[in-house]
């Protein structure tokens, strides 16, 4: 199985993202900015999603939202 970011870049366990837009997540006061990196993501059963930690919290993350840094 392979996970793609938004440029068509093959992401694999351990990498570093950062993220490409702003995106409100549920449960957090504020959103996590764009820019923002997360690193040491985990690959999830699904191609379009990725687990990382930003912002204190473990989220799950679109691929669409992210590329690699």
């Amino acid at each position: 199985m392979e996970v793609k970011d938004s440029n068509g870049n093959l992401l694999i366990e351990g990498d570093s993202v950062t993220i490409t837009k702003d995106l409100k997540v549920k449960g957090m006061a504020q959103a996590l900015k764009r820019g923002t990196v997360v690193k040491n993501i985990r690959l999830t059963n699904s191609p379009s999603e990725v687990e990382g930690k930003a912002g204190g919290s473990m989220l799950v993350i679109k691929t669409e939202f992210v590329k690699r840094a």
